[in-house]
């Protein structure tokens, strides 16, 4: 190609967006990550949400200041810097209120957005089923009702002449409704319809689970952090193809399938949806269907990057979001992912690292699910975790009753098998929904 023609090409790409990150560092705030992890977090979402990270400030404060958030001097040293790092919009990394926005937006004269609203953009994007997009859609009207703003004066109510009072005149009582009276009207009829929508989708989601109880297979939930490797290790497990990547919130909808452990007893894994440190409670709220897919788990898988810095926070967060589901007491299988990144990744150091990090954890195995690295051990733990809550059985089933020992071979764990001129002999266990059929038949 020659330069001529070089010079006369242009990018049509658009341009990112670029973005500047804001952050307050709370005095006595034990409770929050440390401030710049967490600026360094919102710079992933933000660089996932497809802008560019142009900058970061942050600010010490007591509390936050009630009308723009940060300390009025902070503001102007936010919207000065506009003219040495240009930036065309400011993210803070905590949730503002409706009026902290706007005072904000008003002083720094570009637009301002938070946490929730970066993360709501980025499921937006990323929502692939139907009811993912209405459960994004649902989350983000929610959020912005309570901030529409009354942008539309020319179309408020006119206060009427005539008769000399302060009451509005018959025939001068304005256009009826103001704009922002309009969009809160219709943003309200659309929730309504989302709403109605989603219980539709989780009346066959309900069907779908009852389903699955009935067909007796052991329920794994896969949870953790975003971005710690639980579709990458779904992959693995069950030889599946979804969607994995390295950037947070990759896959937003729960995905199922069918695996099968070296035993040769099948169980049903559920990738679920990845939490990250305050999730908006508006997506909370729409995804609580989604998420109760974890309430109806025989095991918790919960995937943890252990090479992560902020490892001791991630594992935090996921048991709080467990917590808040009400589901922190189902057995969990912790399961370190990415070790291969670790230089020396044996048992011992492992169980050096988690004493060190003071995580209170039960049961773990360390994996690589990229580099199929202690699958085998992870496999044989879940099979051993199962058979815990299963039921331990000697039966002896008649032949007339053959359809039992079929359901046993399928469904439950077999130790011995014996043929004897009345019937079969088995020992081993079942899962408890499927005891009551085989006590009849159980050797005293």
């Amino acid at each position: 190609m020659s330069n001529s023609v070089r010079e006369r090409m242009h990018v049509t790409a658009k341009p990112k967006e670029r973005a500047l990150l804001v952050g307050g560092d709370i005095y006595n705030n034990r409770e929050a990550w440390h401030i710049d992890d967490s600026l360094d977090e919102l710079a992933l979402l933000a660089d996932t949400a497809g802008l560019e990270v142009v900058g970061t400030v942050s600010q010490k404060l007591d509390h936050p200041n009630p009308k723009t958030y940060i300390g009025p001097g902070k503001v102007r040293e936010v919207a000065d810097l506009r003219s040495e790092t240009p930036y065309d919009v400011v993210i803070f990394d905590e949730e503002l209120s409706p009026s902290q926005a706007r005072n904000l937006e008003e002083a720094i004269k570009v637009k301002v957005i938070d946490r929730t609203t970066l993360i709501l953009d980025i499921f937006a994007q990323h929502a692939r089923t139907r009811e993912g997009s209405l459960q994004v859609e649902l989350a983000q009207y929610d959020y912005l009702l309570p901030r529409l703003r009354r942008a539309w004066t020319h179309l408020e109510r006119q206060s009427g002449g005539g008769g000399g009072g302060s009451g509005v005149g018959v025939g001068l009582r304005g256009p009826g409704e103001t704009q922002l009276e309009s969009d809160q009207r219709i943003i309200g009829k659309r929730i309504a319809l989302l709403k109605e929508q989603l219980a539709d989708v989780h009346r066959h989601r309900e069907l779908y689970r009852q389903n699955r109880q009935e067909s007796g297979l052991p329920i794994i939930s896969v949870v953790g952090y975003t971005n710690a490797g639980k579709s990458t290790l779904l992959n693995r497990l069950a030889q599946a193809d979804v969607l994995a990547a390295d950037m947070l919130f990759a896959t937003l909808d729960p995905t199922t399938r069918k695996v099968a452990l070296p035993g040769g007893r099948a169980v049903l894994m559920t990738d679920t949806v990845g939490f990250i440190q305050r999730l908006p409670t508006a997506l909370v709220a729409a995804f609580r269907a989604t998420l109760e897919e974890i309430a109806e788990a025989d095991v918790l898988l919960h995937v943890l990057d252990l090479t992560h810095p902020n490892v001791e926070e991630q594992f935090k967060t996921v048991i709080d979001t467990l917590s808040e589901l009400k589901v922190q007491d189902k057995p969990i299988l912790t399961v370190f992912n990415k070790i291969d990144k670790i230089d020396s990744p044996s048992d011992a150091e492992i169980v050096r690292m988690i004493t060190e990090l003071g995580l209170p954890i039960d049961r773990w195995v360390a994996i690589s699910a990229q580099q199929n690295i202690g699958i085998d051990r992870l496999q044989t733990a879940i099979e051993q975790m199962l058979m815990e809550r299963m039921v331990k059985f000697e039966v002896m089933i008649p032949y007339r009753a053959n359809e039992l020992v079929a359901l046993w071979h399928e469904r439950g764990m077999i130790e011995s098998e014996e043929f004897g001129a009345e019937g079969t002999t088995l020992r081993g266990a079942v899962p408890r929904q499927f005891a009551h059929r085989f006590e009849p038949y159980r050797v005293k």
